[in-house]
């Protein structure tokens, strides 16, 4: 039995999957830009941010996939990132959120206590060879079949959605719901091991729509987001604020930097 428990509001929660309140936002504003990543000159309307998620989302399950699987994303702030958020999502996986700023030891562990099944990662940032450091510790990782660096594997990764159609995609989408868990964030591991809490669709969906509501969004804002996609703050109250509200997310760098 699952309860639920909510203050007073004129406004009902949002009783949709990430992929349907994604695809809902698509049928009113389609052609409105969706996502701009400055470092990649990457642009996309909400239709092609759509259209990208699906092909990705049907990669995975190319890949092998299956709903409440673990996929992992080790990467700073990029296009990638933010597709595999939702594509992830579609296919039912779940989101592991891995810290850009992890180091062996905290990868290690992080990847062995969610069960990553499949890792996208970034080959490089601030000096630190991702590459590297997981050739360290994936012989402690047994679940973990694959790993693709989005610098090089990226479009052959997207390439394998050609082996999955939409009707599949689309009964894949059909039988989740709301409730099922759908990522993994760590605390920060300050007092002993990162801990992992695990959310629902409801729980991040919600939560972007009413920070989105608190601050007044439209299809008519672009929004900067400059904090971490790894952390609640940049995937939630960044772009499911946005894409609940058809807002432009506009990402500045792969990091924060003032200038």
């Amino acid at each position: 039995m699952r309860s639920y428990a909510h203050g007073t509001s004129p406004i009902p929660l949002i009783g949709e999957t990430i992929g349907e309140n994604l695809r809902r936002t698509v049928e009113r504003h389609a052609d409105r830009d969706a996502l701009v990543v400055r470092s990649q000159r990457y642009r996309a309307t909400y239709q092609q941010l759509y259209d990208a998620t699906s092909a990705l989302a049907r990669a995975f399950i190319a890949s092998g996939i299956e709903p409440r699987d673990r996929v992992g994303i080790w990467s700073p702030n990029r296009f990638e990132w933010v597709v595999t958020q939702f594509a992830a999502a579609r296919a039912g996986a779940i989101l592991v959120n891995i810290n850009p700023a992890y180091k062996s030891e905290e990868l290690r562990y992080a990847l062995r206590q969610s069960g990553v099944k499949l890792l996208l990662l970034a080959k490089e940032f601030r000096g630190a060879d991702y590459v590297q450091l997981l050739r360290e510790v994936r012989p402690d990782c047994p679940e973990l079949d694959e790993a693709i660096v989005l610098d090089e594997g990226w479009d052959e990764l997207v390439a394998r959605g050609a082996l999955v159609t939409e009707t599949q995609l689309s009964t894949r989408e059909s039988a989740l719901q709301f409730d099922d868990p759908i990522n993994i964030q760590y605390t920060s591991g300050t007092t002993g091991h990162p801990k992992g809490a695990t959310l629902s669709h409801h729980n991040i969906v919600n939560n972007g729509f009413f920070i989105g509501e608190t601050l007044g969004y439209t299809a008519r804002d672009r929004v900067c987001i400059p904090v971490p996609f790894y952390h609640c703050f940049g995937m939630v109250l960044g772009n499911l604020a946005c894409t609940t509200h058809g807002a432009c997310m506009v990402i500045p760098g792969e990091s924060f930097d003032a200038l």
